[in-house]
């Protein structure tokens, strides 16, 4: 309680005495008590002085502070955790009078890397820094906080000054891949390598004879080298597609990060190959880049939430290597998703995927 009553006092304080403004302080009521009591004219003029430079001191630096503006130049795309290059714009409102010896701070869970100091500002000035910016969490952040600051001219005291940007930021889940994470991938790869297998014009490799298949595609030189009917396989001629299916219905708050994350990670990487990519959960449906792009799926996964209900039924006619994020494994199963690779994030330390 006595730190937050700390903290409370000093973000409302403008300004605050430094070491050598004490010191100054001291040295002036000593020379105050000195003066009234010895009625030297000399010490009279020595506190005039002093009380004179104390209050210039005070009205030049509350003058460097006024009239500053901030503004924060962010990309367009910002993923949770990452460190993202932005700009801080610094405008002196003031015509003539330049501000010096400037900080700039954050405040409050500040999405900041460092303080931020400029010499000086001239009158109407702009001047402009490079920073590197994180923000903690996903989701729509509306505000930030940030504080000027300066001991300018003699370092007596600090005037701060607290600006408030409020604008709607949308950042992305976390795309940093976690234990369990380049696993899944792998297998899901491996499954679209075997769908690509079918009857196009690219060849794709020679294999041994199964039973029922066209004795046109029989590779004569291979069989007669190895002693066994070899067919030749050609690629598919159509790009593969993956469904991925989230599970939202959970109370399990953690676990849904957890299960968000790995979503967001599995459509940035699935959107790099040549794959269709078809992203389901309770009460969404998208196709990529049918109907949208990788951002198309962030956006949404940035501001979800767990909401109750059955998982999505799987389409009869989908062909599509299907992988289901879910809490609960049975309810894969259950809703009819048999040839599914269902996944539970919040066990990745022990298995990166099972199959109903």
């Amino acid at each position: 309680m006595k730190g937050k009553l700390r903290r409370w006092f000093e973000d409302r304080l403008r300004e605050r005495i430094t070491l050598a403004g004490a010191f100054y302080l001291a040295a002036m009521v000593l020379v105050g008590v000195a003066a009234f009591t010895s009625a030297n004219n000399l010490l009279f003029l020595i506190f005039a002085v002093m009380m004179a430079t104390l209050m210039v001191a005070g009205f030049v630096s509350r003058l460097g502070i006024a009239g500053l503006e901030l503004d924060l130049v962010l990309p367009q795309h910002l993923c949770a955790r990452s460190e993202t290059v932005a700009r801080i714009v610094l405008h002196n409102d003031k015509r003539i009078f330049p501000s010096f010896s400037i900080t700039v701070a954050g405040m409050e869970n500040s999405i900041l890397g460092r303080s931020l100091y400029f010499p000086v500002i001239p009158g109407g000035g702009t001047l402009e820094e490079t920073v590197n910016v994180q923000f903690p969490t996903r989701g729509l952040h509306q505000q930030d906080i940030f504080q000027f600051s300066s001991r300018f001219p003699f370092g007596f005291g600090e005037r701060r000054a607290r600006v408030t940007l409020k604008r709607d930021v949308l950042v992305y889940p976390a795309l940093d891949p976690k234990p369990g994470f380049d696993d899944l991938f792998l297998s899901i790869r491996g499954d679209l390598e075997s769908r690509m297998r079918g009857r196009g014009h690219d060849f794709y490799r020679i294999r041994p004879y199964q039973t029922g298949e066209s004795a046109r595609h029989v590779d004569w030189r291979a069989t007669a080298h190895t002693g066994q009917l070899q067919v030749r396989e050609f690629a598919r001629e159509e790009e593969p597609l993956v469904t991925l299916v989230l599970d939202s219905d959970t109370k399990n708050l953690h676990w849904f990060e957890e299960a968000i994350e790995c979503a967001a990670w599995l459509s940035a990487r699935l959107t790099q190959t040549d794959s269709l990519l078809r992203f389901r959960t309770q009460g969404y449906d998208v196709r990529v880049p049918l109907q949208g792009d990788l951002y198309t799926i962030l956006e949404f996964l940035a501001l979800a939430e767990p909401r109750s209900g059955p998982l999505p039924s799987p389409d009869s006619h989908d062909e599509s290597v299907e992988v289901i994020l879910t809490e609960r494994v049975e309810r894969a199963s259950a809703t009819g998703w048999h040839r599914a690779r269902v996944v539970d994030p919040g066990k990745f330390a022990n298995t990166s995927g099972t199959r109903p």
